[in-house]
């Protein structure tokens, strides 16, 4: 499989950084970023690359040649004009006739290719995108996924004020096949997020969403090129492979961060408790997975369906992306054990191991985004919630007080 490289951009918003070179040439603690990225693929085994070169870029073939200086092949097709992000691709049907990997030449990111790969081919998908929550979704373009990891709409930014939306945003690192290069026209500007991807799924194109945390960051700007250097620097690019396992702090929902409501079933009555957002804001800088585990019984009592259940939770999420935080997954459990309830839906009255204080959701989270238990911590409002975190293995469970002001965060700064 090839990997094709977009480094044709100018970088008009980081020359201030170094306006001499390419952007896909600053170089992060002595090496170019296009180094990094050539790096990384050959350690999953991928070494033909195709860079797609512009502005100043004889800079780049000047320094990469043909790449066996790095034990790869990498050739060239220079722009004549800019072409966007997507333009050139077109030209390079002959050359892609298999399903390829497209990279941005100013991202600097650390993922297991292989595994997003795999997803790929048991997608049978046209496409597939590295998609991810981060802490500005409201700046972002969203992806729209369904159950099954389909896309289902794109929400490019900017947003209207009162946009409320999972926190699912395209990381711009992708796989096509040969078959999206048909919504490409030869030597006409085009983008991928702006103008291929929404054609693709017009057309009936199957459009998937590889969701990972691992890490994946563009320097655009100043202020993101200093950021992910100091990422670099500390190990943070390299520990949030998946390859690697991570802690993760479990939350309860209700009285923990969003008030206490009876059968909250209506995305009115969600409403975050004070100090909620700094807490979850505070998972997300020590490195932990913020991960939500609550019971549901509204499903099964049929207060409400799982359609308005996802919007409840958007909600949630976007409440705290506003203010820079964001959760890596949301675990429900809609069953309750209790028959008697006028219209309750009989499918989910059983007893099940997911309803807390069984540890269903956090041994099904630590299996799907490799956790390490025995170093989480899991904080809720009821015995339950702690008897399920050490039911599971947890370092630690506590128990806090229902709809407390700043419990959360006050908790947090005790354990980690």
């Amino acid at each position: 499989m090839k990997v094709v490289v977009i480094a044709g951009g100018q970088g008009t918003r980081i020359a201030s950084v170094n306006s001499e070179i390419p952007k896909a040439m600053i170089p992060i603690n002595g090496k170019p970023i296009l180094e990094y990225e050539i790096e990384m693929a050959l350690r999953y085994g991928y070494m033909d690359f195709i860079f797609i070169i512009g502005y100043m870029g004889e800079q780049i073939e000047a320094y990469f040649g043909d790449g066996r200086k790095w034990g790869v092949n990498i050739e060239y097709f220079k722009e004549d004009k800019p072409l966007g992000t997507a333009g050139a691709l077109g030209n390079l049907k002959d050359q892609l006739t298999e399903d390829f990997f497209v990279f941005y030449g100013d991202t600097v990111m650390d993922f297991d290719m292989n595994a997003m790969q795999e997803y790929h081919k048991k997608k049978k998908a046209d496409a597939t995108l590295f998609v991810h929550p981060n802490d500005h979704p409201y700046d972002s373009d969203i992806v729209d996924l369904d159950d099954y990891g389909r896309v289902c709409r794109f929400y490019n930014k900017p947003h209207i004020s009162d946009f409320v939306s999972r926190n699912i945003v395209n990381a711009a690192v992708f796989i096509f096949s040969p078959a999206i290069l048909s919504c490409i026209e030869i030597g006409v500007k085009s983008h991928i997020e702006k103008n291929v991807l929404p054609m693709c799924l017009e057309k009936g194109m199957r459009l998937y969403g590889y969701l990972s945390f691992e890490y994946i960051k563009d320097m655009g700007t100043p202020d993101r090129y200093y950021s992910v250097c100091q990422d670099m620097i500390s190990g943070k690019v390299t520990r949030m492979n998946r390859c690697n396992p991570r802690p993760a702090v479990f939350l309860d929902r209700d009285g923990v961060l969003s008030k206490e409501v009876n059968l909250l079933c209506k995305p009115e009555q969600l409403e975050l408790i004070e100090g909620v957002p700094e807490a979850v804001r505070y998972i997300n800088q020590k490195g932990y997975l913020a991960i939500v585990v609550t019971n549901q019984p509204v499903i099964a009592r049929n207060l409400c369906s799982i359609d308005e259940l996802n919007y409840i939770h958007a909600k949630l999420e976007t409440l705290l992306g506003h203010e820079h935080a964001y959760l890596n997954a949301i675990y429900y459990c809609p069953h309750h054990p209790d028959n008697g309830y006028p219209e309750e839906r009989k499918e989910y009255k059983i007893k099940c191991m997911c309803r807390k204080p069984s540890p269903g959701m956090l041994l099904q989270a630590a299996s799907d985004w490799n956790i390490d238990i025995g170093a989480s911590y899991m904080i809720g409002d009821r015995v339950s919630d702690v008897q399920a975190g050490e039911s599971a293995g947890c370092k630690q469970s506590v128990q806090v007080e229902t709809n407390r002001p700043y419990a959360l965060l006050d908790v947090l700064k005790s354990l980690i």
